[in-house]
């Protein structure tokens, strides 16, 4: 019988597994803020930097990660079995698995998890740009759209938490109002 995996190994591997694609939390942090900013006077790197990292801290995205990017991996080495080899390799329109996965990734986040995971997988920007466009070498078939499920569960995050904060903020000032008053 084989040990359980800790959960520090793993998302030390998730981490790692994104640092040798050439992704960084930075990378990812900046589609976030793109993302966010027209909503938010107030929002800073730092705010979408803590999103992506609390994000990262969920089991399922990290073993997410693990899967995408081993499949990626191995079709690199040409060592998937046909016809997969070739779907993967050429990342086929119709072949949806890379964006199921991802997309399992976003629903706990809420509407605008989703809605913006799917403008992210239309318009590629930053990153998922770079590896879909396969700028660089290897195959990047899940890690774009894995990217693109990060970038959006960190915007769904960190919308809820802005307007969380905004509401206490005026609901403190009322407050403070009235005791003046």
């Amino acid at each position: 019988m084989r040990k359980k995996v800790p959960s520090k190994e793993v998302k030390i591997a998730a981490f790692e597994r994104l640092h040798e694609r050439g992704v960084t939390i930075e990378d990812i942090a900046k589609i976030v803020y793109e993302m966010q900013a027209p909503y938010s006077k107030n929002l800073t790197m730092d705010h979408c930097l803590e999103s992506v990292y609390k994000v990262l801290e969920k089991r399922e995205i990290q073993h997410a990660i693990l899967v995408g990017v081993e499949l990626d991996y191995l079709a690199e080495r040409n060592l998937l079995r046909e016809p997969l080899q070739s779907i993967i390799e050429s990342d086929e329109g119709l072949f949806g698995v890379d964006e199921t996965m991802a997309l399992g990734s976003v629903f706990g986040y809420g509407s605008i998890a989703v809605t913006t995971f799917g403008h992210l997988d239309k318009q590629k920007i930053g990153i998922i740009k770079k590896l879909d466009n396969k700028l660089g070498k290897g195959i990047h078939t899940f890690l774009d759209d894995l990217v693109a499920g990060i970038a959006a569960s960190a915007s769904g995050r960190l919308a809820h938490r802005l307007r969380d904060e905004e509401e206490a903020a005026e609901e403190e000032e009322l407050m403070s109002e009235e005791n003046v008053g």
